[in-house]
C-alpha cells in the first residue's frame, strides 16, 4: 500500500495532473498522473533519480526559452 506524502493537482486547459510524492515497502517516488478525454497516463520516477528527472525538464525548458528569444 502506498502512503502518499505530498500531492498537488493542476488543471491545465482540458488536462488534469496529479503530482504526487509516495512511498512504499520499495521506497520513496514521485507520480505524474495525466488525465484528459477519459484517459490516463502515468509516470513513475523513483526518488533515487529525482535530481536528474528535475535537471532533464529544466535544460529542456531552457533551451526552449532560448529558442524563442
Amino acid at each position: 500500500m502506498d502512503n502518499i506524502i505530498e500531492a498537488k493537482e493542476l488543471q491545465i486547459e482540458r488536462k488534469h495532473f496529479y503530482v504526487e510524492f509516495r512511498e512504499n515497502d520499495r521506497g520513496r517516488f514521485l507520480r505524474i498522473t495525466e488525465e484528459a478525454h477519459g484517459r490516463r497516463n502515468t509516470i513513475i520516477v523513483p526518488s533515487t533519480g529525482l535530481e536528474e528527472f528535475n535537471a532533464a525538464i529544466d535544460d529542456v525548458l531552457a533551451s526552449t526559452e532560448r529558442a524563442t528569444v
